[in-house]
């Protein structure tokens, strides 16, 4: 240690030549002894590579692995901790009070106007599972199209910070968001589907569940999917208002011969995969109903009036695999879309 205490002005010109000195001679043969034995270790395991590959990749192989398996865990202890924050505010938000009251009053109010609603009546009945189609279409997608305009701000900051990765979160909004957004068509069903007077069976009250929570998933990934896309909530709740408009019109309901230049929209339109479906499990292929009304005779005078619906919307329709194939698709189709839209945003 080189002391200044009590050095006068004169001689202080000469403590950097006294540091250089005292460095030259005790520090610089270290130094240089320390990068000598570093640029000689490279060449030395190179040498013992030659030697003991087999042992060297073997113990690359065990880092690679651990690393992966620390990777995992760090994925999995971010996606925890967001899905513990996505369930806790999704919980309020999803189950407000006016959101139950709207679902009830919509089930009410469909459970009246089809009171027990005979089996043979099938103009009405297609009516109703349209009206089950368009409000569990439009409801999901409106309400999920504001999920990623409005956590913008924080994702971005959050993401800049290296907080978690992009998976983590997507993953976390996805599953945090099935328990709340099925429970309320659950309550929907299980008050509209004794009232109007369904199937009386429980393996129709199941298959009529999954295809209604099938549907509620495809038309919140569409939300998510044009709200991640769009980024700004009162455009994409504009789009989707839209894109669900032109799903309804085209469901297969209202117009059966469509135009050509928008017959195809009807292919893309989880809607019309819906009412297909639903009509499906309480009529399955036509038969029987057509069987009760005597459909069958063409040329009789007691022919119902009814056989008209059952041949345009009931028999010959698309078979229920194909439907279920195209909620398939929609469903990670759109949540991929999504998760894209989401990694192009730049902090």
């Amino acid at each position: 240690v080189y002391h200044l205490d009590g050095v006068s002005e004169r001689e202080k010109p000469n403590v950097k030549s006294s540091i250089v000195a005292s460095y030259n001679t005790l520090l610089a043969p270290k130094v240089r002894a320390a990068c000598m034995e570093a640029t000689t270790l490279p060449r030395r395991e190179a040498l013992l590579t030659g030697s003991s590959s087999s042992s060297h990749s073997s113990e690359e192989h065990t880092r690679s692995h651990n690393n992966n398996v620390i990777g995992f865990a760090t994925w999995l202890n971010q996606f925890s901790i967001l899905l513990h924050r996505s369930l806790k505010e999704r919980k309020h938000e999803s189950l407000n009070t006016l959101r139950v009251f709207q679902v009830i009053a919509a089930s009410l109010l469909s459970g009246i106007m089809w009171w027990h609603s005979d089996f043979r009546e099938v103009q009405d009945r297609l009516g109703l599972f349209f009206f089950i189609s368009v409000f569990w279409g439009v409801l999901p997608s409106v309400n999920a199209v504001f999920a990623f305009p409005q956590e913008r701000a924080i994702f971005m900051k959050e993401r800049a910070s290296g907080m978690y990765t992009l998976s983590s979160y997507f993953m976390s909004r996805i599953i945090g968001d099935l328990p709340v957004e099925l429970i309320l068509p659950t309550v929907f069903l299980i008050i509209i589907y004794w009232m109007t007077g369904f199937k009386p069976e429980f393996i129709a009250f199941v298959q009529t569940l999954l295809v209604l929570l099938g549907y509620v998933l495809v038309s919140q990934g569409l939300g998510l999917a044009l709200g991640a896309i769009i980024m700004d909530a009162k455009q994409a709740s504009t789009i989707v208002t839209v894109t669900m408009l032109a799903f309804v019109l085209t469901g297969g309901y209202y117009v059966h011969k469509m135009p050509s230049c928008i017959a195809w929209i009807k292919y893309i339109s989880s809607t019309y995969y819906n009412y297909r479906l639903l009509i499906n499990v309480q009529y399955g292929d036509g038969k029987k109903i057509s069987y009760l009304l005597g459909c069958f005779d063409r040329h009789g005078s007691s022919r119902d009036a009814s056989c008209k619906f059952v041949e345009e919307d009931i028999v010959g329709q698309i078979s229920p695999l194909v439907s279920i194939g195209a909620f398939l698709s929609m469903f990670v189709g759109y949540r991929l879309l999504a998760y894209l839209a989401l990694r192009r945003l730049k902090a």
